[in-house]
């Protein structure tokens, strides 16, 4: 198949390499001509473990192109995929201009003499109801209700991708959900899934674009609850550890270890974008949900007492290493993460910071991720150091907040803190 990428973000970049590791002609659309630049020349946009690979493969193959314009490619393409952002807006629900917006830029460059219809999948997060009240009626409004039933046909198919392990989620994803108009299969998503062995729901389109309201929101009440128990393990000094322990031995009921370790707060361009849309969802609908309501509360109470745990016993002016500032250790994405409102914390209760993330490059940073990180630590460039000066400055306390710190070696006698797994 031919297949159009919009949006070449994490998820998009990330879907373009593997979809052309399966074979397929791909094509990634971009409105940043540097990104497009970097891709062409064989540079990953971002730091994801597999990705650099699969792109100079796929380039030297001639599977990947790259593009800021539409322009021809979807001519012959058989599928376009949209990865654009659904940001939160100011009242907490997705912002979706820029679905809106790659909807109509699709629609305008369609041509009339297709002979099959294109299919286009979103994979964006979006309200349920957002195919059948925004994106259809901006395709009908462009090209008629009959023009666009015979060349487009609409699909919801939500990802899947963890950072840090997006390719292997890529090809074995806990399950496929595929939303269509009639919640029967689509023959080009059937073609792009082909070899990937996996659960796969065909529904209609609504099932399939609360999925990822119910995955996430799902994951943020585990985090949120975990971290509520470890906080009071901590002021009872009880083993946080232990009792973890404990829970996630019974699998029959507690369901899994997963997202129920007491350590870091949740964050990254995920979990709290789409919680702070289902808060929305609820009160636009009616729908009173006060756990869901307390969870980025409870959140935010919850980094600060890490801040405090973090700081516990230093003396103010301290110097302090803090390794890891992406949300996930081996990836450049600060977007929401935690980690970036410690170190604005300790930089303003007055400590002396240094920064050790070998994936964050300061100048390497673009979009989202680029405006997220200079809005909320301007100084970050100053404050990143290099292995060698992490392993061998005299730090009155190293803060640990991912696996980054696993890079380092470090002294014997080390004042670290974890604060990835409470103890």
């Amino acid at each position: 198949m031919k297949v159009i990428v919009f949006g070449l973000g994490y998820v998009g970049f990330t879907a373009m390499c593997c979809i052309a590791r399966s074979g397929h002609k791909v094509v990634g659309i971009d409105i940043s001509e540097k990104k497009v630049r970097a891709i062409l020349k064989g540079q990953a946009p971002i730091i994801e473990p597999q990705v650099q690979d699969m792109l100079r493969d796929g380039l030297e193959k001639g599977l990947i192109d790259a593009d800021t314009e539409i322009s021809s490619h979807l001519d012959d393409a058989d599928l376009a995929i949209v990865c654009v952002g659904t940001p939160s807006a100011p009242d907490g629900s997705h912002n979706m201009g820029f679905i809106a917006d790659v909807s109509r830029q699709i629609a305008a460059a369609l041509s009339a003499n297709r002979a099959a219809p294109l299919t286009v999948a979103y994979r964006s997060t979006i309200r349920p109801g957002t195919i059948e009240e925004l994106i259809l009626p901006v395709f009908r409004s462009a090209l008629g209700d009959t023009e666009a039933d015979r060349l487009v046909t609409l699909v919801y198919n939500p990802e899947f991708l963890r950072e840090g392990s997006a390719v292997d989620d890529y090809f074995a994803p806990p399950k496929i959900v595929i939303g269509t108009r009639d919640g029967q299969p689509n023959v080009a998503m059937e073609e792009l899934n082909r070899g990937i062995d996996s659960p796969v729901f065909h529904v209609g389109y609504r099932e399939a674009e609360f999925t990822k309201f119910m995955d996430n929101t799902w994951h943020a009440v585990k985090v949120a609850y975990a971290n509520e128990i470890g906080r009071v393990c901590l002021s009872l000094g009880i083993s946080a550890a232990q009792v973890h322990d404990i829970f996630k031995s019974d699998t029959k009921l507690n369901i899994s270890p997963y997202y129920t370790r007491p350590g870091g707060a949740f964050g990254g361009s995920c979990l709290p974008k789409d919680v702070r849309a289902l808060q929305y969802l609820g009160g636009d609908s009616g729908t009173n949900m006060p756990l869901v309501d307390s969870l980025l509360r409870s959140n935010e109470a919850h980094k600060h007492r890490l801040f405090e745990y973090a700081i516990h016993g230093l003396k103010p002016g301290s110097k302090v290493l803090l390794a890891g500032v992406a949300f996930k250790a081996g990836t450049d994405d600060l977007r929401e993460s935690p980690n970036v409102d410690l170190a604005r914390k300790l930089l303003t209760a007055g400590y002396e910071l240094d920064i050790y993330d070998p994936a964050v490059v300061a100048d390497q940073l673009v979009g989202a991720n680029l405006g997220y990180a200079f809005s909320h630590l301007p100084t970050l460039q100053r404050m990143l150091v290099d292995r060698e000066t992490a392993e061998n400055r005299n730090y009155d306390r190293i803060i640990a907040t991912n696996a980054t710190v696993k890079d380092l070696t470090l002294r014997a006698d080390a004042d670290i803190r974890d604060l990835g797994t409470l103890p």
